[in-house]
């Protein structure tokens, strides 16, 4: 009984070499973290300027809305893409090459100055950024039991979180001071420090030189899945379990980005906030979503102590975030700044313990040299959610100035995607490839 509540909490003791295990695996899930914190640094940019960049190039609403449309195509085609590259190439390469490829992305918006410039600097963008959560998923499944993922996936997700954190502290500062152009450059430097020294830290758990015998066996619980060749997509594509993690992604991750690409003009078209003082309800917002997405990571755990099997513990945990969501329907009807930033964080922050597991499903239900590819397709299903909800609020913004039609959308995601997964999925049952 000790044992298992210590695997469950990640502080584990191999009794069998006398001492406690390592936690290398929690230093690949840092830089994990600091990955996908520079990967929404880069991405919410462009959420941040979109008043400044509408006002100084003449962008309107429709305008925008098929500039962050751009990006959502590519990143559905990298989606399916990558998660196959990744699968292939393995993560320690994969990572550098979709770094290196959505950084100069990132950066090459300082030379649009138009809506086609910004639409093709997205698309770049959108191909680049496709390929960190296929390759960060991938490597919590290579390095993590299965008891841990869901909690690592988590913690690294959390980036999302603290890169739309600093990305409203850092970006208003420099584009008043330096120009909107000047503010992409910002996260170059962190990317080419990250990518070297995954580099030359980085390698698989049975290769690293720093881990221990204990660790090893506490990640694989001492049995080394065997490596087959890839399943073809087509094939993929027949298992409900692929379209249960596709329709989670469809109907939720547009929730995301709405929050992500519209959230600043929300406030500020609500409530008149303007470029210097928009930063704090974005700070508590996503800070909210930073605790939302550890603890929703961490929240199976308590479920299996009360005798649920972990997958059905996640079943748990998902409907809790669901749940969770609801209130901000509200939103619709507060006349407050304060009120809405409550409303916001608490939905933002169910989202991100939602993503958790909703991530952590794949392996859950696919061995994984499968987790990559899977991850992809959903990935691709979510940014064509993205690119359908963009142009929707597009449309809607520049004909209702509403923002109650998208809000009311948002609400209700959640509790949609959890019944279509359970019905596909009963008990997320792991999927048989047979060779």
């Amino acid at each position: 009984m000790e044992t298992k509540a210590a695997a469950e909490s990640g502080i584990v003791s191999d009794s069998s070499l006398g001492g406690r295990i390592g936690n290398v695996r929690w230093t690949i899930c840092a830089m994990l973290f600091a990955a996908t914190t520079i990967n929404y640094m880069d991405r919410q940019v462009i959420g941040l300027l979109k008043p400044t960049i509408q006002h100084s190039i003449g962008m309107s609403e429709v305008g925008y809305g098929y500039v962050v449309a751009a990006f959502q195509v590519a990143y559905a085609i990298g989606m399916l893409v990558m998660g196959r590259v990744i699968d292939k190439i393995g993560t320690r390469i994969g990572y550098i090459v979709v770094m290196g490829l959505w950084s100069l992305s990132a950066m090459g918006h300082a030379l649009a100055n138009t809506v086609m410039e910004f639409g093709i600097a997205r698309f770049c963008l959108g191909i680049g950024e496709s390929g960190n959560f296929p390759v960060a998923i991938k490597t919590v499944a290579e390095w993590f039991p299965q008891t841990e993922r869901s909690l690592a996936t988590g913690i690294f997700n959390s980036g999302t979180n603290v890169g739309a954190i600093l990305a409203p502290i850092a970006v208003p500062w420099v584009a008043l001071h330096y120009g909107w152009h000047a503010a992409f450059l910002i996260t170059g430097a962190f990317s080419a420090s990250w990518i070297v020294l995954w580099f030359f830290t980085y390698r698989k758990p049975g290769e690293h030189p720093r881990l221990t015998t204990g660790e090893l066996k506490h990640i694989t619980g001492g049995q080394v899945e065997a490596a087959g060749p890839a399943t073809p997509w087509i094939r993929l594509l027949g298992f409900r379990q692929t379209w249960a993690f596709v329709m989670g992604k469809f109907l939720t991750d547009p929730i995301w980005w709405f929050y992500l690409f519209w959230l600043p003009s929300y406030f500020t078209a609500r409530f008149h906030l303007t470029l210097s003082n928009l930063w704090l309800p974005l700070f508590v917002v996503y800070n909210a979503s930073t605790v939302g997405s550890i603890f929703g990571g961490w929240l199976p755990a308590p479920f299996v102590r009360m005798g649920l099997a972990p997958t059905r513990a996640r079943l748990a945990a998902m409907l809790f975030c669901a749940c969770l969501v609801v209130p901000i329907f509200m939103a619709n009807y507060v006349h407050t700044e304060w009120a809405a930033i409550a409303f916001f964080s608490l939905a933002t922050a169910a989202h991100q313990g939602w993503s958790a597991n909703l991530f952590t499903t794949v392996s859950d239900m696919f061995p994984r040299t499968e987790v990559a590819s899977v991850t992809g397709i959903g990935g691709m299903a979510g940014a064509v959610g993205g690119t359908l909800i963009a142009l929707l609020a597009g449309y809607i913004l520049q004909h209702t100035h509403s923002y109650a039609p998208l809000i009311a959308i948002a609400a209700s995601a959640y509790l949609i995607a959890l019944v279509i997964i359970v019905m596909l999925v009963p008990g997320l049952k792991k999927v048989e490839i047979a060779a």
